[in-house]
Parts: structure tokens; C-alpha cells; sequence
């Protein structure tokens, strides 16, 4: 069965601009929430997840959860399940269980996803971001199943009238 797919792209001109992005979809998500978000070092991914984790309530100091794989915030209006997955191997992300969190009762945030493409669910959303010149972003979205289809769509339409939707 072909599940639904849809993409989006935007450009980020500062901080608050990526803030806008992960607030817009901060407030949209669920239990069970997948986002898996790559770029290069520096593109901006714990930043986005900073930004996501302030928009869901989470108090305190988010950082990048690079050496203890996965930090668990459980302030907020969902848990939020931050991840690194850039020093895991196939097999030792496999052992720790992390179906356990896609389906759990809070949302997941995976950095370097593209490196464990196997273990994440098939309904995800997807965030690329790219360094491009200063401050600029670019975020391409790529929602597969639903809600994360109907989110790039509705993203395309919210940020055309300043990300508020």
C-alpha cells in the first residue's frame, strides 16, 4: 500500500524564522510524533530542536544529546524524546529500542536520521536543512502519511501568510 506523500521548501532568513517553522509545528503535534531532521554540522538542527522543545512548554536548557543519544524532556505539553543518532550503528540504535519512542506518548526529535533510515517509522516527517549564506536556512519538508503529509501542504499555504496558521 502506497502511503501519502508531500514536500515543502522554505527559506529561513534568521533564528526567528526557523522558531516560526518549529513552533507552527510544534503546536500540531501528537503522541507519536516522528520528526527526522538531517543537515550538515552547523545547519541549524538543535536549533530547530530548541526552538520545538520552547514551543511545546519544555522548561530548561535543551542542547544536542550528541553523546548521551537520547534526552528525555518531560516538562512540556508532550514528552519530547530528543536523539542523536550520528555516533550509533545500525545494529546498536536497533538495541536501544527506539520503536519503543515512535510509538510512544510524546514526539520524537531524531538528528542525523538519514543514518538509521531502516529503524524510523514509515510515517515521518522529514526536515533537511541547509546552510545557505549568514543566518539563511533552507528547509525542505518531506511529509510521508498522514499527518505529515497535510502538514508540508498546509506549511506551504501557512508561511505564505507569515508562518501563523
Amino acid at each position: 500500500m502506497t502511503i501519502e506523500a508531500a514536500e515543502a521548501q522554505w527559506s529561513a532568513e534568521s533564528e526567528a524564522d526557523t522558531a516560526r517553522l518549529a513552533g507552527w509545528l510544534a503546536q500540531r503535534a501528537e503522541p507519536g510524533t516522528v520528526i527526522a531532521l538531517d543537515g550538515d554540522l552547523g545547519a541549524g538542527k538543535t536549533r530547530f530542536s530548541q526552538a520545538f522543545a520552547a514551543a511545546l512548554g519544555v522548561a530548561g536548557v535543551v542542547s544536542s544529546p550528541t553523546f548521551t543519544i537520547i534526552k528525555e524532556y518531560e516538562s512540556g505539553r508532550l514528552p519530547l524524546y530528543h536523539m542523536d543518532v550520528y555516533r550509533l550503528s545500525q545494529e546498536e540504535a536497533d538495541e536501544l529500542g527506539l520503536d519503543e519512542y515512535w510509538y510512544g506518548r510524546g514526539v520524537s526529535l531524531v538528528e542525523w536520521a538519514s543514518l538509521v533510515p531502516d529503524l524510523l517509522p514509515e510515517r515521518k516527517l522529514s526536515i533537511r536543512i541547509a546552510r545557505e549564506d549568514g543566518e539563511r536556512r533552507r528547509f525542505t519538508l518531506q511529509g510521508e502519511g498522514l499527518p505529515y503529509a497535510d502538514w508540508c501542504r498546509e506549511w506551504t499555504v501557512a508561511a505564505e501568510g507569515g508562518g501563523r496558521g
